[in-house]
């Protein structure tokens, strides 16, 4: 099997939660199958999350999101693991990609066209979305906005168009043997990354 480079951002704003737990899962399990691998943990970079003057102005990149540009770059393969809270990404994974998807390095507007270019093209990506609401409840009913933000108006309209989600939930509601079983599926999904 060929191996890939896997880039994992994690936006869980603590360290002791499930999230963080699924992340290092998915990272044990790429490295066993022999992956390389890098991983960012949103709640240890140093970086202003707000686009103060949206695109108007150049905001200069902080040391920590000039090297998470350089991880996506290099990734052939991302996975994203982000809780849902109230129907969408969390405030930090919302001020992390409006600093680092910029215009001119995941996508560019071309004059009479309607859709941009993805400048990250060739890449596929993985959302790992924990939630308390049932899945199929957030699928159908909701119409899954945290993760269509991602997978459509985030990741696709980069260029990135190979997109898998896993949903987890109710995690308010689970036990140890609901998360012992969620983790060995989240390392065999990252065993079979090809």
């Amino acid at each position: 099997m060929a191996t890939k480079r896997i880039l994992i951002i994690s936006a869980h704003s603590s360290s002791n939660s499930f999230g963080k737990a699924l992340s290092e899962a998915y990272g044990e399990a790429a490295r066993a199958a022999g992956h390389e691998l890098k991983e960012i943990f949103l709640d240890q970079l140093q970086f202003d999350p707000i686009l103060h003057q949206a695109y108007h102005e150049i905001q200069e990149l902080e040391t920590d999101l000039q090297t998470a540009q350089q991880a996506i770059i290099w990734a052939e393969h991302i996975c994203f693991v982000y809780p849902i809270w109230w129907g969408s990404v969390p405030a930090l994974l919302k001020g992390f990609i409006d600093r680092v998807f910029l215009p001119g390095f995941a996508f560019k507007y071309h004059p009479g066209k309607i859709s941009p270019e993805g400048l990250l093209a060739g890449r596929s990506a993985q959302l790992i979305v924990t939630m308390d609401t049932p899945p199929w409840l957030f699928r159908w009913f909701y119409h899954a906005p945290g993760i269509r933000q991602m997978q459509v108006h985030t990741l696709e309209l980069c260029g990135i168009k190979s997109v898998q989600v896993m949903n987890l939930g109710m995690i308010i509601h689970s036990n140890d043997r609901q998360r012992k079983q969620w983790l060995e599926k989240i390392r065999a999904l990252a065993a079979r990354v090809h």
